[in-house]
């Protein structure tokens, strides 16, 4: 009785799914109503100035120019048409924006100057940093700088916010920390000299 033999393999059929590309994908064809989708989305997620959102949406705007061959003027119009009305609506408030964004950092601990930078950063005029510091110096009891220094004092655990027997070992250092973050030397010395942080205020 002969055996038989088993039957053929059959060759392996390619039904795997063909890898995808690597690499960046290419960016979006702009048109007015992409721009205020894209726009929309970005003001959902983040309190943003006028200038800031309209930098957030050249940049789509000279992408798709490099990619698609779009008209950056067109493009251009269509980002400022969208700013007006926004501004218009009371969506893009510059002012209310300057005052938020400068009470947020005051309570992480920002100096001033480091306040009126950052706004600067952010397409906000010089006048309007000085009202949004007004506003907050209003509402802040005590120096600005100086809560500002024991807000990031208590942070980063410096001076008095350090185990005592650190206090003198690491004194320069948190000086320095204070210094590099804008603050004045009679304001980093007094903090983190201080016997307790309620002494300081």
């Amino acid at each position: 009785m002969t055996r038989e033999s088993p039957p053929a393999r059959k060759p392996p059929t390619s039904n795997q799914p063909s890898a995808k590309p690597s690499g960046p994908k290419p960016p979006k064809r702009v048109t007015a109503q992409y721009l205020e989708n894209a726009a929309l989305y970005y003001l959902q997620r983040f309190a943003s100035s006028s200038a800031n959102l309209r930098r957030v949406l050249m940049r789509k705007v000279d992408r798709s120019a490099q990619a698609h061959g779009t008209d950056p003027a067109e493009g251009a119009r269509w980002v400022e048409d969208l700013i007006a009305r926004y501004q218009r609506s009371g969506l893009l408030n510059d002012a209310a924006y300057a005052e938020m964004r400068a009470a947020s950092l005051h309570r992480r601990g920002t100096s001033t100057r480091a306040i009126r930078e950052k706004l600067a950063s952010k397409g906000i005029a010089r006048d309007e940093a000085d009202k949004a510091l007004d506003a907050l110096d209003e509402e802040v009891d005590g120096d600005l700088n100086l809560t500002a220094a024991l807000a990031l004092a208590r942070r980063r655990r410096l001076g008095p916010y350090r185990l005592p027997e650190k206090r003198a070992e690491f004194r320069d250092k948190d000086l320095a920390a204070l210094g590099r973050a804008g603050f004045a030397y009679d304001i980093a010395r007094r903090v983190v000299d201080a016997e307790d942080p309620d002494s300081v205020e």
